[in-house]
């Protein structure tokens, strides 16, 4: 798999990619070390770039910076933890397929997984200028648009009649999850924490 044409082809022509992706999933090991673990490098760099060294503003305070050490403390924990999400989400579609009849398939639910979540990550390149990081909320509803796509292709060889309620409580537990995340990086790095001195 080629890392670029893989990305412009699940943006562009995600129906078209998905059947590649069915076709020809990637192994586990390498669906990580040449897919996910590359691209959610985007968001976490930008992530840190955005928060130690430009800055964003915060209302009746003004402009601030996180400092350096504190910015790359929360660009590594967001790395870390969206790559154990996407780990996660793909356990948790693989675990939930006999409930939907549909075929238990670790590979390929690690690939719905990881390959649906493309756009945000790409767009994650936003965050180095904080203002513009809600568009990366536009690119996660692509990002949903593309799971949806996922499961509509068969990927998990789901019935027709199943796909959207497999889909939805997939998209149920994906916001959990991403919830937690956010609580987790928002507890570690509460303004008032106790890593404030960092």
């Amino acid at each position: 798999m080629e890392l670029i044409p893989r990305i412009q082809g699940i943006v562009i022509k995600p129906k078209e990619e998905w059947e590649k992706i069915k076709k020809q999933p990637l192994s586990i090991s390498d669906l990580f070390t040449k897919y996910v673990l590359i691209l959610v490098a985007i968001p976490a760099v930008a992530q840190f770039i955005g928060r130690g060294i430009i800055g964003y503003s915060v209302p009746f305070v003004g402009w601030v910076r996180s400092g350096i050490g504190r910015a790359l403390l929360h660009g590594i924990f967001y790395y870390v933890l969206t790559v154990a999400l996407v780990y996660l989400l793909g356990m948790i579609i693989n675990v939930l397929a006999p409930s939907f009849n549909s075929k238990q398939n670790q590979e390929k639910a690690m690939n719905l997984a990881a390959f649906s979540m493309t756009p945000a990550w790409i767009a994650g390149i936003l965050y180095i200028i904080p203002p513009l990081s809600v568009l990366v909320l536009l690119a996660s509803l692509y990002s949903i648009y593309i799971f949806y796509l996922g499961f509509s292709s068969s990927i998990m060889e789901t019935p027709k009649e199943k796909v959207v309620g497999y889909f939805a409580v997939t998209i149920i537990v994906s916001i959990v999850l991403f919830g937690l995340i956010s609580l987790i990086l928002g507890a570690i790095f509460a303004v008032s924490g106790g890593l404030g001195a960092i």
